[in-house]
């Protein structure tokens, strides 16, 4: 039994005296402590959290009441409607842009602002390989070619030290990804697109409310994009937008997710090539409703989030994302860290990761390598880019975006997702009892 705790470190864990005789006014921690030092729940013990998390989306009455509104006015359409209206310039406003343009997802508003900045064959574009498959089809609708720049294993960000030997005679933009609701280094990534004289589009998709120096993200380069889908923390079910201070840059895009008319009045009067990329009106009201209890969850965000990384820093093999100096505001829309097997009887990630899950804690393994998708090779290789590129560039390319600090985070990372960071302080307790109870039972994990 020599595994067992003993009787005093049993007593401070489950906040009692040193008698028994508080014991059963703190049942509850007594029954999570006997789980937590029981068997694993992944072969028949009893789960550490039984509870789900918060889910999402968050619904109120206004919501119901603002879609049905719309419903009524029969005005379903942007065109002839309010509602996108008015959250293009309430989305401004909360982020400090000057300009704003709702787009019908974060994808149509990357493909907007690629052709608003006139990227296309020939063109290359910096992007990370650890990302949504969206930052680079944008790219490749549009016959450009992307360069990965290797992550930063530490921040899960693109390491901006590494972008400037990528730059070539050939490269367009610079388009960095605010991953997971953290920024990126954007005081290196400007220096350098200044520098050379190159356009900065920003993903910040999953970075609603997020900030670098106190500034939002998304409004320090040319463009930004954010997304609105189901799983972000702003949601529309589908729905994106973009934001920037250019007002010719701003207009072009707005002109090209509406077919590209010359202006909202200008019937079938066309000013450029464009595209139907609009929002609903429903779309715009539901943004508009979930819009007022952003900030009030973003701050449950952060708050739970901090705890979390206090508990998780303090076990070994466990390391949180670290924030980037300048980083002043994370949005959390994931909350990712890495996993050291070696720190866990060199239990496989993908164990680890089903053990928690029985625990009651949902979890997943992130992204793969973006660079080594079967799919670019196919795509580079199909006939479309084959009258661009010749074989000798394409093959070119490929040695360039070989990123081996990426691979080793692909097989590192963890996520949870930003819904369960609304929950209670004692749900981040009882994740971090979850990861402690894997830890502690690790071997058996190995050998079962």
């Amino acid at each position: 039994m020599k595994n067992q705790p003993s009787r005093r470190h049993f007593l401070k864990t489950v906040g009692v005296g040193g008698t028994f005789s508080g014991l059963m006014a703190r049942v509850t921690n007594v029954r999570a402590f006997a789980a937590a030092n029981g068997r694993p729940a992944l072969i028949g013990g009893t789960p550490v959290r039984s509870q789900p998390f918060p889910s999402w989306p968050v619904i109120t009455a206004k919501d119901e009441e603002t879609w049905m509104e719309v419903f009524r006015t029969k005005r379903w359409n942007r065109l002839n409607g309010t509602y996108v209206d008015q959250f293009e310039k309430a989305w401004a406003e909360r982020v400090g842009a000057q300009h704003c343009v709702a787009t019908s997802s974060g994808t149509s508003a990357l493909v907007t602002s690629v052709n608003a900045l006139e990227i296309g064959p020939g063109d290359e574009v910096i992007v990370p390989p650890y990302t949504f498959v969206a930052t680079i089809n944008a790219i490749l609708l549009q016959h450009a070619l992307p360069v990965f720049v290797d992550s930063d294993r530490e921040t899960f960000q693109i390491d901006a030290r590494k972008i400037e030997a990528a730059i070539t005679k050939r490269t367009r933009c610079i388009l960095p990804v605010h991953l997971g609701g953290a920024s990126a280094d954007l005081d290196t990534i400007l220096s350098v697109a200044k520098k050379h004289q190159i356009p900065v589009l920003e993903d910040a998709c999953q970075s609603h409310l997020g900030e670098w120096r106190g500034r939002k993200v998304g409004t320090w380069g040319d463009l930004g994009c954010f997304s609105f889908q189901a799983s972000k923390n702003l949601n529309s079910g589908e729905g994106g937008a973009i934001v920037g201070n250019n007002a010719t840059s701003v207009e072009v895009a707005r002109s090209f997710h509406n077919q590209g008319r010359a202006a909202p009045d200008a019937g079938f009067a066309w000013a450029r090539n464009g595209d139907n990329r609009r929002l609903t009106e429903f779309q715009g009201a539901l943004l508009l409703a979930q819009l007022t209890r952003l900030e009030e969850q973003s701050r449950t965000r952060e708050t739970n989030a901090a705890h979390l990384t206090k508990l998780l820093s303090e076990i070994p093999g466990i390391q949180p994302a670290r924030m980037i100096e300048g980083c002043t505001r994370n949005a959390y829309h994931l909350y990712m860290f890495r996993y050291a097997a070696a720190q866990f009887s060199d239990l496989p990630r993908q164990r680890f990761l089903k053990a928690l899950q029985a625990e009651g804690v949902p979890c997943s393994a992130g992204y793969s390598p973006l660079n080594k998708e079967p799919f670019l090779k196919q795509t580079l290789n199909s006939r479309g880019f084959r009258h661009i590129y010749s074989e000798k560039e394409i093959k070119a390319l490929e040695e360039r975006n070989v990123c081996p600090e990426n691979d080793k985070l692909c097989q590192e990372g963890v996520w949870f997702t930003q819904n369960m960071l609304l929950g209670s302080k004692g749900d981040m307790e009882q994740i971090a009892e979850a990861v402690r109870k894997v830890q502690r039972q690790a071997g058996l994990l190995v050998h079962s």
